[in-house]
C-alpha cells in the first residue's frame, strides 16, 4: 500500500468517527468528535497538496508542491484550535450550571415535531381565514389611517 492510500483510509475513519461522536448527546463526545474532524480535514489537506517530499517552492516547475493546501491546511487548525476553546468554555459552563454533561430534549421542539407529525393537510395556507382573529394580524398589511377611515 502506498503512503497516499493509509493516508485517505485514516481520513476516511478520523471522518466516520467525528460524524458518529458530533451525534451523541454528550457535550464532552462532541467536542471530540469536532477534534477528530478537524484532524480528518487536516489529513484531507495534505493529500490534496501534492506528491510526499516535493518541496513547496524550487527552481523549476516540474516537482514543485502547492503550497496553497499547506496554507490552508494552518488556518485550519488555527480554527479548529478556536472553536474546541470555545466549545470547552460552553462545556465548562453548562457543567457548572447544571452539573450536566447531555444536551436535555426541548420540550416545544418535540411537540412542535409532532403537530407536524399529526397534520395531514399537505397545504398550510388551505386553513388561512382572513376573517379568523388569529389570521387577522398580518404585519405586512398596513393599517388604515384614521383619516382613510372616515372617508369610507
Amino acid at each position: 500500500m502506498t503512503i497516499t492510500l493509509v493516508l485517505v483510509i485514516a481520513m476516511a475513519v478520523l471522518f466516520s468517527c467525528g460524524v458518529y461522536l458530533l451525534l451523541e448527546r454528550s457535550l464532552t463526545r462532541m467536542l471530540l468528535g469536532f477534534l477528530l474532524l478537524g484532524n480528518a480535514l487536516n489529513l484531507l489537506l495534505l493529500i490534496m497538496s501534492g506528491a510526499a517530499g516535493d518541496p513547496p517552492i524550487g527552481g523549476s516547475a516540474e516537482g514543485i508542491t502547492d503550497p496553497l493546501p499547506q496554507a490552508f491546511a494552518l488556518t485550519a487548525i488555527v480554527i479548529t484550535f478556536a472553536v474546541s476553546a470555545f466549545l470547552l468554555a460552553l462545556i465548562h459552563r453548562s457543567w457548572k450550571l447544571s452539573r450536566a454533561d447531555e444536551v436535555e430534549v426541548d420540550e416545544a421542539d418535540a411537540a412542535i415535531g409532532r403537530d407536524r407529525e399529526d397534520d395531514d393537510d399537505a397545504d398550510p395556507e388551505a386553513d388561512f381565514d382572513p376573517k379568523a382573529p388569529e389570521d387577522a394580524d398580518d404585519p405586512h398589511e398596513r393599517a388604515p389611517r384614521p383619516d382613510q377611515e372616515a372617508t369610507r
